[in-house]
């Protein structure tokens, strides 16, 4: 019964420990969308495309800046089923902070959009 409970609470112990560890990284679960055009150590460059009515899966990115390539409609949808509406113009530069949603092109041309994610030092 002892080794029983210390198994039960090692099994724990691990999915909390993995669920708050594993990031949803988008070029590996949405390589569709997602290429990496560049990585060092200090940053990550994403080229993102989206076809007129497609939609990604859920993933997280850190934060960084976005780089829009041209007009575009879409949708956020975040873990707690929240949405969000964007418009993009071509040539717009945002910050993004630290995210995890799931995109949809939510108009009728594809758009293109660079993201470069800032890499943090581990301490």
């Amino acid at each position: 019964m002892k080794y029983m409970s210390q198994i039960v609470l090692l099994m724990l112990v691990l999915f909390f420990l993995s669920n708050k560890s594993f990031t949803q990284d988008a070029a590996k679960v949405d390589p569709k969308h997602y290429k990496v055009e560049f990585e060092n150590d200090k940053v990550r460059v994403l080229r993102i495309t989206y076809g007129p009515g497609e939609k990604g899966v859920m993933h997280s990115h850190p934060e960084g800046v976005v780089v829009f390539l041209n007009d575009g409609d879409g949708r956020f949808t975040f873990p707690d089923g929240k949405t969000q509406d964007n418009k993009f113009k071509a040539g717009k530069v945002i910050w993004s902070p630290e995210t995890k949603h799931q995109p949809e092109n939510t108009g009728k041309k594809p758009f293109e959009v660079i993201q470069i994610e800032l890499k943090t030092k581990k301490k």
